[in-house]
């Protein structure tokens, strides 16, 4: 009987917790797949790879992107999907970014804010990244519209996961 109860209790705990059930995981390395891609308007530098770690409410994002001297670039930052602000830097710039599930736990929005400054003039940028899982997760999908000194920018980016080394 006291076991029973244990048990019991035990359920009634596990049940109390929040649940990470039915949301997606965004974990792996990640590889731009321009062919699938729908880059709009000019040609922004996107990543050309990124690894991300994500566990329960953490995310970590570290990119790698090609440089206008083409040599590498790498940028990452950690954020929590549950909208608390978070500050960073970026190529030598300050952003502030903030990240939230969807209720149906299915895509994650990042929203970010970066400063530039550029011989003297300090401009915006805003971003809102709607990140999203295809082909049962080897594919992410991440829909980006950006406000610009230049107008708005939309495009959608598509990585495929690499495989697992066997």
């Amino acid at each position: 009987m006291r076991r029973f109860l244990v048990v019991l209790a035990l359920l009634s705990l596990a049940a109390s917790l929040p649940a990470d059930e039915g949301k997606v995981n965004f974990s792996g390395e990640w590889t731009f797949n321009e062919g699938k891609s729908e880059l709009g308007e000019g040609r922004w530098r996107q990543p050309i790879s990124m690894t991300v770690k994500h566990t329960g409410n953490d995310i970590s994002i570290a990119r790698t992107a090609q440089g206008r001297d083409g040599a590498p670039v790498a940028d990452s930052e950690s954020l929590t999907l549950d909208g608390k602000e978070h500050k960073s830097e970026t190529r030598n710039s300050p952003r502030t970014s903030t990240a939230k599930w969807s209720e149906s736990g299915e895509t994650v929005t990042i929203s970010s804010k970066v400063i530039l400054n550029r011989d003297g003039n300090e401009f915006e940028i805003t971003t809102v990244e709607v990140w999203s899982l295809q082909d049962g997760g080897a594919v992410l999908s991440i829909a980006q519209t950006s406000q610009t000194p230049r107008g708005e920018r939309k495009r959608t980016l598509v990585y495929s996961k690499k495989k697992a080394a066997e």
